[in-house]
């Protein structure tokens, strides 16, 4: 099989090793950024480059921009895509993406399939890929009514040949619902945690948990910007959420209700231990 990636930063050329040291598909990257392609050749992660005019030779296209570009660039060249083959996506956010792709693929005689590797790192670009990011790792897919079992089939035997430990059906809508709180809260916790006037002051106080919360606020704002916006009302729930609990913990301690603090952290213990 022949597979093009479009776009080789973190996950795009994470995906690109992944295959090339995998499988035995031919394998063509194609990114702006030049020095992206030249390393990824180089590094034997792609077997050579395309570009738009040369889609049309590859069974599938594999589309690792950030959303907005993930769209533009799908309408955009739609009519290169080679008839019968395969397009999906890595974006975090899925609904809106498939929203505005899926149709326009169709009438070209192409399958989109939304999906979702579940693996990432607090870097970006070509340079931080790994060949083993996606190791035990979810690969998550949120075909329609209009997708295909062979195009569900290829992608998820591709999915299982690259590592991936599990492949998970869902919906565009409820992969952007449980999404908002299993990474986006995550993200925006974390962003808002670092801001306290004591952040400076923690070297020598911090171990572990410190860690563990303030890994995610080194993030990539430009595409977590359009993340959170493409998810917005799932992702307000999430918050409003925390936001109610936060205010119960605090209100305890305000209170020095022992009791009912207690009771809180019992809760959010048993909680823990039972996922």
């Amino acid at each position: 099989m022949r597979i093009g990636i479009v776009g080789l930063g973190l996950i795009g050329g994470s995906l690109a090793k992944t295959i090339k040291k995998n499988t035995n598909h031919v394998l063509m990257g194609m990114d702006i950024n030049k020095g992206a392609v030249a390393s990824a050749f180089s590094q034997e992660a792609i077997d050579g480059e395309i570009n738009v005019d040369t889609l049309s030779g590859c069974d599938v296209v594999i589309v690792a921009l950030h959303p907005r570009a993930t769209i533009d660039f799908i309408i955009s060249n739609k009519e290169k895509f080679k008839s019968g083959s395969i397009v999906i996506d890595v974006c975090g956010v899925k609904r809106e993406i498939v929203d505005k792709v899926e149709a326009p693929l169709r009438e070209q005689g192409v399958e989109f399939v939304g999906c979702h590797p579940m693996a990432g790192r607090e870097f970006s670009g070509f340079e931080y890929s790994v060949d083993n990011l996606f190791e035990r790792a979810s690969f998550i897919m949120t075909p329609t009514d209009f997708t295909s079992m062979r195009a569900v089939r290829e992608i998820s035997t591709l999915a299982y040949d690259m590592g991936f430990a599990r492949v998970v059906m869902s919906t565009p809508q409820e992969h952007d619902r449980i999404i908002a709180f299993t990474s986006q809260l995550a993200h925006i916790v974390s962003s808002a945690y670092v801001k306290s006037p004591n952040l400076m002051r923690q070297s020598g106080f911090s171990a572990g948990s410190f860690m563990d919360l303030t890994r995610v606020a080194k993030l990539n704002e430009d595409m977590w910007t359009e993340l959170f916006l493409m998810n917005g009302e799932d992702l307000t729930f999430e918050i409003d959420q925390i936001i109610k609990h936060l205010t119960e913990y605090r209100n305890c301690i305000e209170q020095s209700d022992a009791k009912t603090l207690n009771t809180l952290l019992r809760e959010g213990r048993e909680l823990k231990e039972s996922v």
